[in-house]
């Protein structure tokens, strides 16, 4: 998934089981792993799902703008929880679906399918929407909904074809964010001003159904599924841990500010006068920066650096150039440097859950269960960033003020929540290090 989910290159996801049916075949029998025609092909087509159907939530903030231009929708505060709750959904699924997901293996293709309607109903639904709550019903939640049901079982898949050469198979799926991120925000630009966001979601959804409906064969398993699988039982006494919990809270505090500047830059754009072009522009630069931070970071948190010392500075970084460069901008340049900065460092911190995870849990066996749990803090940051944020925009607008007075204290919560994310990670360097084992 974008941003957070797809940091998700991690073995608990793997669809082997020891009660598979006797009649299952020896290795031999089986495609090969970590290449071949069919490897191949389910990579190219999870790498397709995912720039197409994550792209579009991952670029609402070209929506959110257009939106507040309409006569219809003007100044309403509702907007926002479009696109905060189809991201927070997918996060906050988690613990849900990933345990679904490995429970019934069998059921992983139908589950992408049924998901992928989800998400087709969601756009053409969404177009004959004529009220914010329409959207946020459709665009928000179905279509959140939708994804979530279809990137578990991908993921699934994508582990079972993919073991040795993993970490290149989920470098090109990391790869999809960068190619959405860049062409998405120009798209939707250009559709939503010359034809509006009714023609430009049915548009949407026949491009999915003509690029990804050809790819859903491809979705399937390497594994011959049993009916069921047995979950291995976690041990939570991580949850007496204080560093569990400092990184829940830490999560959450980043949550709450990170997804804010993918959502207003469109609009701060265009309040000091620049076109809508130059927001998509922004938009995408930073997803393409995004791509870079999260790949730095993941190598660098493989042991070859301190974890807490990295999201430290992530945090520390986003903190300063939100306060700065964000709340100073009254040019275009400033705000480029800002959205590479931002994009760079900010969802580096995404990248970096699965090591969270892996440093509490008490057994490996306990590293999805802490995933889903921090991924479900994200959705929970997410979720509340739409009314949060909403609640914050001024409607006075002074050029010469900080953050142009309309966004001032938006500006400012963003720094914040990423300075209290920081905050919490930093008293962990004052939990005994027998707890902190891992770290």
């Amino acid at each position: 998934m974008s941003s957070s989910l797809q940091s998700l290159e991690m073995e608990p996801l793997d669809t082997t089981t020891a009660d598979q049916d006797e009649q299952t075949p020896q290795p031999s029998q089986l495609p090969p792993v970590d290449g071949g025609l069919q490897a191949w092909a389910v990579l190219l087509a999870a790498f397709t799902f995912e720039a197409i159907l994550w792209g579009f939530p991952l670029s609402f903030g070209i929506f959110q703008e257009y939106y507040s231009t309409l006569p219809q929708f003007e100044n309403n505060k509702y907007i926002t929880y479009i696109g905060s709750i189809a991201t927070g959904i997918c996060y906050m699924g988690a613990p849900l679906m990933a345990p679904l997901v490995k429970k019934f293996p069998r059921w992983q293709a139908a589950m992408v399918r049924l998901g992928w309607v989800i998400c087709l109903g969601a756009l053409v639904a969404g177009s004959f929407a004529e009220t914010i709550g329409g959207l946020i019903v459709t665009q928000g939640v179905m279509y959140g909904t939708g994804y979530l049901i279809i990137f578990y079982p991908v993921v699934s898949m994508v582990n079972e074809w993919w073991v040795t050469r993993r970490g290149l198979a989920w470098g090109i799926l990391l790869g999809s964010s960068g190619a959405s991120g860049v062409a998405y925000p120009f798209i939707n630009e250009a559709l939503l001003h010359k034809y509006g966001y009714k023609t430009t979601l049915r548009a949407m959804a026949i491009a999915t159904v003509l690029m990804t409906g050809p790819l859903l064969p491809c979705m399937k398993g390497r594994l011959p599924p049993s009916q069921s699988s047995h979950l291995a039982k976690t041990d939570w006494t991580f949850t007496k841990k204080p560093i569990f919990w400092l990184y829940i809270c830490s999560t959450v505090s980043q949550s709450l500010g990170f997804y804010l500047p993918s959502l207003y830059l469109p609009s701060y754009a265009a309040t000091i006068g620049l076109s809508s072009r130059s927001g998509a522009m922004l938009i995408a630069l930073m997803n393409v920066s995004s791509v870079f931070g999260q790949f730095t970071y993941g190598y660098l948190s493989d042991g070859r650096f301190a974890l807490n010392a990295l999201l430290l500075s992530t945090m520390l970084v986003s903190t300063i150039v939100a306060l700065t460069l964000w709340g100073l901008a009254k040019s275009l340049a400033v705000l480029v440097v800002f959205a590479l900065v931002y994009g760079f460092f900010a969802y580096a911190y995404l990248a970096m859950r699965v090591r969270m995870g892996t440093a509490v849990a008490t057994e490996q066996s306990d590293a999805m269960t802490m995933f889903c749990l921090f991924s479900f803090a994200q959705g929970i940051g997410n979720v509340l960033a739409g009314p949060v944020s909403g609640a914050l925009l001024l409607p006075d607008v002074d050029e010469s003020a900080y953050g142009y007075v309309r966004y001032r204290i938006l500006v400012i919560f963003t720094g914040a929540a990423m300075f209290a994310s920081a905050a919490f990670i930093g008293l962990s360097y004052l939990v005994p290090s027998k707890v902190k084992r891992g770290v």
